[in-house]
């Protein structure tokens, strides 16, 4: 099938379609008529690496974004090597499949176990806990970009960081806010470290204007992500998204932000619930691009 002019710019993130292979992904990317696919690396390393760059090459699309690097706070020397090796990896992905763009959830708190698990029993009393400590937290993803950094650039991969919704901050994301995100970001030049707009976790931020427009003054925005925040929450606040449309996010006014900071790339559509996992993943494209055409398109 052609492309669709009316979506020239949308990208079906892989997380939308989760029981699709990278293959199976692709395809219904290319039969709704869409130019591009944000991947996750689990589809992609269940492909292998090389392949999955064949299959979207071979496809004629373009990929958006490379998701995720971070997980960056961890507290012990053996962890932390592992993440930034990790990491190295992700990058080098990115740079096979074709994008610039790795984006970054930078991790919880060390007292996370695991993302969405129980915290680690807290310390007896009488002194501080490191496990706990929010902020040596994120001095420590600070530091770890700037590790990180110049390796990326020497493979033309930006590291793209993504502010979480707050309900996040302990096991995967201790950068919040937008403003959090550029602050990480001004020591390194925008090609090095950008941000992404991610509307499901940034849409309630009263500073959001600000920051989008600060953001786009320093060439950082990298991606523009869109998923609807719906209620209730399910039992894994994750698995809260919804599809545009279907919840409480202000996409006129978001996206009208984000064209007015300069933003002219990709706008991937990222849904994690499982109700959407479960209906074929074909009509599940296509709602992807009729919520698409009506919410987004007329404000970009």
């Amino acid at each position: 099938m052609t492309e669709d002019a009316s979506l020239a710019r949308l990208s079906l993130n892989t997380a939308t379609t989760k029981r699709w292979t990278l293959q199976e992904a692709v395809n219904g990317a290319v039969r709704a008529g869409l130019p591009a696919v944000g991947l996750w690396r689990d589809r992609v390393q269940e492909a292998g690496i090389d392949k999955a760059a064949r299959i979207v090459a071979d496809a004629g699309l373009r990929v958006s974004s490379l998701c995720r690097g971070g997980f960056l706070t961890a507290a012990d020397d053996t962890a932390a090597r592992a993440a930034l090796d990790d990491n190295r990896r992700a990058v080098v992905e990115a740079a096979t499949l074709g994008t610039r763009e790795l984006i970054m959830v930078v991790g919880g708190l060390p007292a996370a176990t695991t993302p969405g698990g129980p915290a680690s029993a807290y310390p007896a009393p009488g002194g501080p806990d490191a496990a706990r400590d929010l902020v040596a937290a994120r001095e420590r993803v600070v530091e770890r970009i700037g590790d990180l950094a110049p390796f990326a650039a020497g493979h033309g991969v930006r590291l793209v960081l993504e502010p979480l919704h707050p309900m996040f901050a302990a096991d995967r994301a201790v950068i919040s806010t937008l403003g959090q995100a550029l602050d990480i970001a001004d020591p390194f030049p925008a090609e090095a470290v950008g941000v992404v707009v991610d509307t499901y976790h940034v849409w309630w931020d009263p500073d959001l204007r600000r920051q989008i427009a600060r953001a786009g003054a320093a060439g950082r925005i990298a991606s523009y992500q869109v998923g609807d925040f719906v209620l209730p929450l399910a039992a894994d606040a994750l698995l809260s998204r919804g599809h545009v449309g279907d919840g409480y996010v202000d996409f006129a006014t978001i996206t009208r932000w984000v064209a007015e900071a300069g933003y002219t790339g990709d706008v991937e559509v990222e849904i994690f619930r499982q109700e959407i996992w479960d209906v074929p993943g074909d009509e599940t494209v296509a709602r992807v691009a009729a919520r698409y055409r009506e919410h987004v398109l007329p404000y970009l």
